[in-house]
């Protein structure tokens, strides 16, 4: 058994109006490993983003060079449990895929996503066949403004589901004030509202008090977070590279079915190859949920695997935003 792998890293420009909290995000970094064994190989995307990840794209470098050349000096399996997410995620892709783990079918279907204009999504909810899913980000704004443009979106289109993402920005009387401009009868539209509150005990307060459902998202990822059935909460949203490992991902939606909560694969803004496979993952354990994977149209170039419709222009390897790096 013959271990060996590649490392490179990529810089892909970006739409420059991408505002990730604080900062306005120029470019996408990351890594893309390629492990093999004998003659099996597979790839993974290992690639923190600014703003949300615990790590650094350094740190995660660093530690990603120190397991490979372990792994490859070893024949026994290495833990990825200690790994920083985006690493231990990437890592897992790759090792999945070798063995052939990961399936090849992937749910490409997505809810289109709006930053400001909600002109933006009439076009593309047209186009979708079955559940017309959207998701905006809110909180950005008044949340007078997010709750009226909410409402008039569901008003107008009568079979529109929404997806809505807080981010924790609001107290809980901006929420409840974004739900004032809701109209009672089109809450129940309202698939999730993420994490609407800076805590998770309001945020299940505003949910009780106007009957609109939330989901977890910042709280999956909290050390001491726990699946468990709660009042008006529909959902987790697991974004796999600030998650962890593929396995950690896994336990994470067994558990979130096992309590009649969707599981709701999400990006991180990763490149076409990590997005391609995690609309693999999403239909081989999600497959009846559409994921949050609408974000490929923010980058300017596809990497190495093209997404399914996707007409960016796909580049390789070779190309001036791949960088081979060479582990001496």
């Amino acid at each position: 058994m013959v271990r060996t792998f590649h490392l490179y890293k990529y810089s892909i420009p970006v739409d420059s109006q991408l505002i990730l909290r604080h900062r306005f995000l120029k470019k996408r970094e990351g890594l893309l490993v390629q492990v093999c064994c004998d003659d099996a190989q597979g790839w993974g995307e290992i690639a923190p983003l600014p703003e949300f990840s615990q790590e650094t794209l350094e740190q995660a470098l660093e530690q990603t060079v120190a397991w490979l050349k372990e792994w490859t000096m070893t024949t026994n399996k290495l833990s990825l449990e200690h790994l920083y997410p985006s690493v231990a995620f990437g890592l897992s892709c790759a090792l999945a895929e070798m063995k052939g783990l990961l399936g090849e079918a992937g749910n490409y279907q997505v809810a289109p996503l709006c930053y400001g204009d909600p002109d933006e999504l009439y076009a593309p909810l047209n186009q979708m066949q079955g559940e017309k899913v959207a998701k905006i980000k809110v909180g950005m704004y008044e949340a007078n403004r997010d709750g009226l443009i909410a409402d008039m979106l569901l008003e107008a289109i009568p079979d529109l589901q929404l997806r809505l993402d807080a981010n924790r920005s609001w107290t809980l009387t901006k929420a409840q004030m974004f739900a004032k401009y809701v109209k009672p009868e089109h809450r129940a539209r309202i698939q999730f509202l993420e994490e609407p509150c800076k805590t998770p005990a309001e945020s299940l307060q505003f949910a009780q008090d106007t009957g609109i459902a939330i989901a977890w998202d910042e709280t999956v990822r909290e050390p001491d977070f726990c699946v468990e059935k709660q009042a008006n909460l529909a959902a987790l949203v697991i974004k796999p590279t600030l998650v962890g490992s593929l396995q950690r991902c896994i336990q994470l939606i067994e558990q979130a079915h096992q309590c009649g909560l969707k599981a709701v694969i999400s990006s991180s803004i990763e490149s076409s190859l990590g997005l391609t496979q995690l609309a693999r993952i999403a239909q081989q354990y999600t497959p009846n949920t559409v994921p949050g994977l609408d974000t490929l149209d923010l980058m300017d170039y596809q990497l190495v695997r093209a997404w399914q419709g996707s007409s960016l222009p796909l580049v390789g390897l070779d190309s001036e935003f791949v960088e081979p790096l060479a582990m001496d």
